[in-house]
């Protein structure tokens, strides 16, 4: 059926961090949000919450204005010339003005860093719908979020800082704070009762599995290569193709590879998620974790790894694994330091039809798929819930520790930066790339341990994209605003935006984009006594029409053709009564007209029905008769006729029953 009216789809953008996506489509007449990431990097502007007492943080200044106010000491601290707000941290949540959230049928989350918004957005809102996810993803997820909240609430702050966000005040702020983008819409943590809350509303997919939206949509996850359970995303009615890939990879680590093949034919292709540092090669990077890792353990310094409690963690471990024996480091002990260390490592244990084929074959041997199985055995590494309780027996210097959170604004990590920070004999190596190293090191200025930044990120590059885009062939690319240009950076480098044809359509935090194609058919089913009535006719070769009258039923977005409700004509009256209309039921319905006329041959037609003075014109649409005498027209059009005949009724139906003759009925 084709639709009288041509219905946008439209995209909503909630969030400015591209690799932290929250993005909703409105597609058909439903309300699909796709990830709901969390912007973390506004904690960066807080001071770091120490698990033991810091006596160093707790001496450091209170700011003062240029003019000596100094109303902000409470909570304002300066260190080594930078502003931080002495506050519990808070976060950047997705936009909530741009769309009414209560209104989202669903969420679709791409992998477990792109849902840590999920409970500001199911328990804040009014969100009533189905989260859908894989359970690699869910599991993984709630760990994440589970060390956070732990993170934040075993070291309680007392205050919580706002005159700081007043226009007014952060004007006068030094950079970054004067420079901070929403500063009263940054919220404090969910709690876990949120989290549990939140989780309860997710409903696990596998991957390939075909789910049905209110009749509208089906929606299907796909292998994106990137993470354990990460997915890109199918959303598509009986004639559109929408495509999400966000957070994919192509590199061979520990997940299901990306699926490609099942991207191509989209009528549009949201992409996002890409590397953020895409000069640097992951291989590379590892090479240069582990030799910066041995340089120092044999200088007797102490390496500590920010890092999160899943993901490149697997894969370091087995770097690990392989090279600390060949280099002579197998007696040097690994800690690995979360509220959730244990279940991390075990749940990366047990979702073997997650992972790569190679991996999955060691399932079957039967042997451990990741290697950290037998360096927990070995004693090599060892994992605690925080530095207190065994922890504190155990522990052995030099050593390599992993620890959250990447920030160094809580979490574990946060005193060890204050107990090794001291020593130039020790080394920080950063492997996450979603904060600003720099950044993350300000508030424990001045620091006489080594950096190194070494960001792993194997998400995909702007060559690869490239490649995807050429081999899948979307007919048009979405991208955020980011990704059209070269990073500020390095502006000579055009091999580091996204160059497609046509041109990317790109977008920015709380902007509405009509996607470029609209809706111009449905499906209609038709019921068999209605078919069975239907009387073909070939009109060409291989096309045949046959006229239908029907009742339209439309229900959860699936439309049937019925067979109309049969009349029963009203008892016979002696009484005359007015003639009424009829219903629609009862009307006679004309013949509809199929095919075309030719033109010489009509003028002919017309010469034998005793029409001499016949001129013929060509037009832009087609032509036009003139029966020169009669002072009569009649045009051809390619879907229409008209003769224009006036004050001669009996020649106008004579004229019109010789263009019938030509044409077939229905």
């Amino acid at each position: 059926m084709k639709l009288d009216q041509q219905f946008p789809i439209m995209h909503y953008c909630l969030s400015g961090h591209p690799t932290l996506p929250c993005n909703v489509l409105k597609f058909k007449s439903t309300t699909i949000m796709l990830d709901c990431g969390l912007d973390m990097t506004s904690t960066l502007s807080f001071l770091p919450l120490p698990l033991v007492h810091s006596a160093r943080l707790s001496k450091l200044p209170g700011w003062v204005t240029k003019d000596g106010n100094t109303q902000f000491e409470k909570e304002l601290k300066e260190c080594s010339g930078r502003v931080f707000v002495d506050s519990v941290p808070e976060f950047c949540l997705p936009e909530t003005d741009l769309i009414d959230l209560s209104t989202v049928d669903v969420i679709l989350i791409s992998n477990y860093h792109c849902m840590m918004a999920l409970p500001y957005i199911t328990e804040r809102s009014g969100f009533t719908g189905t989260v859908y996810a894989t359970e690699p993803t869910v599991q993984i997820g709630r760990l994440l979020m589970e060390e956070l909240v732990n993170f934040i609430e075993r070291v309680p702050k007392a205050q919580s800082a706002t005159l700081w966000k007043h226009k007014d005040v952060q004007r006068l702020l030094p950079a970054p704070l004067k420079d901070a983008v929403d500063v009263f819409t940054w919220k404090k943590c969910y709690t876990m009762q949120e989290v549990n809350a939140a989780l309860s509303k997710i409903q696990l997919v596998g991957y390939s599995q075909k789910i049905e939206l209110f009749g509208a949509v089906q929606v299907t996850p796909l292998s994106s290569g990137y993470a354990l359970g990460s997915s890109n995303w199918i959303i598509q009615s009986h004639y559109e193709k929408v495509s999400y890939v966000s957070g994919s990879s192509l590199l061979t680590t520990h997940p299901q590879p990306m699926d490609q093949t099942s991207l191509k034919n989209s009528d549009v292709l949201i992409l996002t998620g890409l590397t953020q540092i895409p000069t640097a090669n992951p291989d590379g990077m590892v090479g240069e974790f582990c030799s910066n890792l041995a340089m120092t353990i044999r200088s007797g310094g102490n390496v500590l790894v920010p890092c999160y409690p899943s993901g490149v963690i697997y894969d370091l471990l087995e770097c690990l694994y392989q090279y600390t024996d060949s280099a002579g480091l197998s007696s040097i002990p690994f800690y690995f330091i979360s509220p959730v260390a244990n279940s991390s490592l075990e749940f990366s244990q047990i979702f073997a039809e997650w992972l790569c084929h190679n991996k999955q074959n060691k399932v079957y041997l039967p042997e451990p798929p990741f290697p950290h199985a037998e360096l927990i055995q070995s004693n090599k590494l060892k994992h605690y819930p925080s530095i207190h309780g065994d922890f504190s027996n155990d522990f052995k210097q030099p050593c390599v520790v992993f620890t959250g959170h990447p920030t160094l604004r809580f979490g574990d990590v946060v005193h060890f930066m204050e107990l090794w920070g001291k020593s130039n004999l020790n080394t920080i190596i950063f492997t996450e790339p979603d904060f600003s190293y720099l950044d993350a090191l300000a508030p424990y200025q001045p620091l006489a341990m080594k950096c190194v930044y070494c960001p792993i990120d194997t998400r995909l590059n702007f060559i690869q994209v490239s490649k995807l885009l050429k081999e899948v062939q979307p007919l048009h690319v979405v991208v955020p605003e980011q990704y059209t240009q070269p990073p500020a950076a390095q502006a000579h480098r055009s091999d580091l935006m996204i160059d497609s044809q046509p041109p990317p359509m790109s977008y920015h935090r709380a902007e509405v984009l009509a996607l470029p194609f609209k809706r111009r058919y449905e499906k209609i089913e038709i019921m068999p006594e209605l078919a069975e009535s239907l009387v073909p006719l070939e009109i060409k070769p291989g096309i045949s029409l046959a006229t239908v009258s029907a009742v339209l039923h439309t229900k959860d977005n699936k439309h049937v053709l019925q067979p109309p409700p049969k009349v029963v004509p009203p008892p016979a009256s002696k009484k005359r009564k007015r003639p009424t209309e009829e219903s629609p039921e009862t009307q006679h319905f004309k013949p509809l007209l199929s095919g075309s006329i030719p033109v010489d041959q009509f003028v002919q037609t017309l010469e034998k029905h005793g029409f001499s003075d016949v001129k013929i014109e060509d037009t832009v649409k087609g032509h036009i008769v003139h029966l020169q005498e009669a002072e009569t027209l009649i045009q051809f059009e390619e879907d229409s006729t008209h003769i224009i005949c006036e004050h001669d009724e009996r020649l106008r139906v004579t004229l019109r029953d010789l263009v019938l003759k030509f044409l077939q009925k229905f």
